[in-house]
């Protein structure tokens, strides 16, 4: 009797296959990698931006006709508004206007945001409250959400 020799390994044709699967799967992840990391850079930034905020808040709140005497810059939001930003190593420049529009410079963060700016606007809604929305002059996927 004749035995049938088993076959051992992968052909050529389940490797290449294989191999295509896993180049898909790449040129998806690999962008989305990236495009992540840039938002987990930023987060520094949008930390500290949202500290601003809620001091800007809390001001407002004890004193609703309270407004800064200029446009602050990092020393000016220490002194003022007690918010400390030199450590913040992703941020170049800082300002809040004087009707409280906060604006931060983003530097080594990422390729597609490194360079641009980030705002936090606030808006008085009827009950003295305030909501905040973000903008940018950055792509707007990497745009916080509210």
């Amino acid at each position: 009797m004749l035995r049938m020799r088993r076959q051992k390994g992968f052909t050529l044709i389940e490797l290449l296959i294989v191999i295509a699967i896993i180049g898909i799967l790449a040129a998806i992840a690999i962008p989305m990698y990236r495009a992540q990391t840039v938002k987990a850079r930023m987060s520094e930034v949008t930390n500290a931006m949202s500290a601003i905020a809620s001091s800007w808040g809390h001001f407002k709140q004890e004193d609703p006709t309270w407004k800064p005497a200029g446009n602050l810059d990092a020393d000016g939001i220490q002194t003022t508004m007690g918010v400390g930003l030199k450590s913040i190593t992703r941020g170049e420049s800082w300002s809040v206007s004087t009707e409280g529009e906060i604006s931060a410079k983003l530097k080594d963060c990422g390729d597609p945001v490194d360079g641009s700016t980030l705002y936090l606007i606030p808006s008085e809604l009827g009950d003295k409250s305030i909501r905040w929305s973000w903008s940018g002059t950055m792509p707007s996927a990497y745009i916080p959400k509210k």
